[in-house]
């Protein structure tokens, strides 16, 4: 698995003086609605379809606004070392979701790391990692 370089503190100030951070626990979100690749979210005067693109973990999503080209891409495609050998990761689902992304035409992806980026670098991103698991699978 490649390195993710981490520079500097990752927490640089507490909520309260006392605070213990090692008692923080992320409470679960409620479900309120399932959903599934192809369905839309509608905010009011935005309207994201779900894509599933399995990466980090199977259930993953991004939300594409076709309108105006934006993608928010989660996990799945990102700048910096693409992780895909975690525990519960699956690279031939990692390929298909790579292919995918290589043919949406978003003009803006905002990734679930580092800064954002355009066409041209997804479909950059998406075709090293398409090349080199070909390779992979050759030897």
């Amino acid at each position: 698995m490649p390195n993710y370089e981490v520079s500097g503190p990752l927490i640089t100030a507490l909520p309260s003086a006392g605070y213990d951070l090692r008692s923080f626990r992320i409470a679960p979100a409620k479900v309120t609605r399932r959903v599934e690749d192809g369905d839309v979210i509608s905010t009011g005067d935005r309207n994201f379809e779900i894509l599933h693109l399995p990466r980090h973990s199977p259930g993953s999503i991004g939300l594409w606004e076709k309108a105006s080209g934006i993608l928010f891409s989660g996990d799945a495609i990102y700048e910096g070392p693409l992780l895909d050998e975690l525990h519960h990761s699956s690279i031939p689902d990692y390929v298909r979701t790579m292919k995918r992304l290589r043919d949406i035409p978003a003009r803006v992806v905002h990734g679930g790391h580092n800064g954002s980026f355009g066409r041209d670098r997804l479909r950059a991103i998406a075709e090293a990692y398409l090349q080199a698991h070909e390779r992979a699978d050759a030897l």
